[in-house]
């Protein structure tokens, strides 16, 4: 039993070995230390490469596998036509449009009049018009105005 132990307790010493190759390169500084793990670095560099070249191929199996996947199609809930209330068409026109083509025009009248805050890019400063879209709010961040905003389309 004493010998079956002993083979164990060197292979987790090898794997330590391995684990602190990426530490030794790291700080080349040190020239003695450098000159002696030399020799159990080449060792220890071509087991690894021997390990890195099934992991190409098996990368390269992946890639092909992607090339042959179909081309992804639009989600048709995003793609529906919906009319906006009488607030928002206010800011963006009344004529029906899918949500990603209103979002769009929201975020067009926010730049155009530069209601965009200067120090911080999330938060959008609402004017009048905007203001009665955030539901009275003066800023809103870029994420809550989608969601105030889907609560005003039919």
């Amino acid at each position: 039993m004493a010998t079956a132990k002993k083979p164990a307790a060197k292979k987790p010493a090898a794997k330590k070995a391995a684990a602190k190759k990426p530490v030794a390169k790291k700080a080349p500084a040190k020239k003695a230390v450098a000159k002696k793990a030399a020799p159990a670095k080449k060792a220890v560099a071509k087991k690894a490469v021997a390990k890195k070249a099934p992991a190409k191929k098996v990368v390269a199996k992946k890639a092909v596998a992607k090339k042959k996947a179909a081309p992804r199609k639009p989600n048709a809930a995003f793609m529906k036509p919906v009319t906006p209330s009488a607030v928002l068409a206010a800011v963006i026109g009344s004529n029906a449009a899918p949500r990603t083509e209103i979002t769009k025009k929201v975020w067009d009248y926010i730049k155009k009049f530069k209601l965009q805050n200067a120090t911080n890019k999330r938060m959008i400063d609402a004017d009048d018009k905007l203001k009665a879209v955030f539901g009275g709010k003066k800023q809103v961040s870029m994420f809550e105005m989608t969601k105030l905003i889907s609560g005003h389309l039919k």
